[in-house]
């Protein structure tokens, strides 16, 4: 047995459930022994190995069986694929892909993959069947396949929990909405790190536009800003556009036009970079009204 290969296995799984190697460690043994399993300095303990595999959520037999096991990089392609599809909403595609995996083993007997197809599933229920009941339980089952497992929550239950809230916003219920957009902060601010920082953007996006639609101009204001340091300080651009714009909406709200103005111009600038023709249009349109209100003093 190529005890390296267990490690490299370790670090690939322990990356797909989105844990630190702190947190892996936690409660088995230090960070600095994890990492030198995964380097393959060292052979984990019988022990340590049943524990390991117990957090990432497999059996222990797998780390013993990897020539047989499929690859984890095939749970990566049907993930990504799966973020595409949602992405462009194409959810007939979707759906079909989710029907195909819960026929596969490797999928339907694994809680962390069963959680991405329920999850996917509910989004179907919700988006084009629109049966809000049943994609909301649906949505709940996906989310405790896991959220009761681990001590240190998921990246993917983090946006499940936003998913809630974005469904609660749509249905008009802001104060739900906010509750589970407030409870991912919550958890954001506890976690040392993100592999996909554009949660971090999203989540501040999402409680900016909630408190619009409240009224609370100046607090979404104060969140669209916050989410903007958060992307300077990270290096990471996406959202910046929608962000500038929601700022100058916010305050074409409060009759603070010059402002809205600004913002809505900057936003502009930001989406010629991305070569958005469809946000270009609006934006265009949006900065006419608005000079116009400017002019005329309205």
């Amino acid at each position: 047995m190529d005890y390296s290969v267990i490690g490299k296995k370790i670090k690939e799984l322990r990356n797909v459930v989105g844990l630190t190697q702190g947190d892996l460690a936690e409660g088995i043994c230090t960070q600095a022994l994890i990492s030198r399993i995964e380097k393959g300095d060292i052979y984990p303990s019988a022990t340590a190995l049943y524990q390991i595999a117990m957090k990432l959520g497999v059996d222990v037999n797998y780390f013993f069986e990897i020539g047989t096991t499929p690859r984890m990089d095939y749970v990566r392609e049907v993930e990504r694929q799966l973020k595409t599809l949602r992405l462009k909403r194409k959810y007939t595609e979707m759906i079909e892909i989710v029907k195909t995996e819960e026929k596969n083993p490797f999928f339907n007997k694994d809680n962390e993959r069963l959680q991405l197809l329920y999850w996917h599933k509910a989004i179907y229920l919700f988006e084009v069947e629109e049966d809000h009941t049943s994609a909301f339980a649906v949505l709940q089952e996906a989310y405790d396949l896991t959220a009761r497992q681990k001590k240190a929550p998921t990246e993917k239950e983090l946006e499940i929990l936003m998913t809630f809230g974005t469904w609660e916003k749509l249905l008009q219920n802001n104060e739900k909405a906010l509750y589970y957009y407030r409870k991912v902060e919550d958890i954001i601010r506890q976690m040392e790190h993100l592999h996909d920082q554009s949660i971090n953007t999203r989540l501040l996006y999402n409680i900016a536009r909630v408190l619009t639609q409240t009224g609370n101009y100046e607090q979404s204001i104060a969140y669209c800003h916050k989410a903007i340091n958060w992307c300077v300080e990270e290096e990471h651009l996406w959202g910046l556009g929608e962000l500038h714009y929601h700022i100058g909406y916010n305050y074409e709200r409060i009759g603070d036009d010059e402002n809205a103005l600004s913002f809505v111009d900057k936003a502009i600038q930001l989406f010629v970079l991305r070569n958005d023709d469809t946000h270009l249009a609006f934006l265009e349109k949006r900065k006419q009204e608005i000079m116009g209100k400017v002019q005329h003093g309205d």
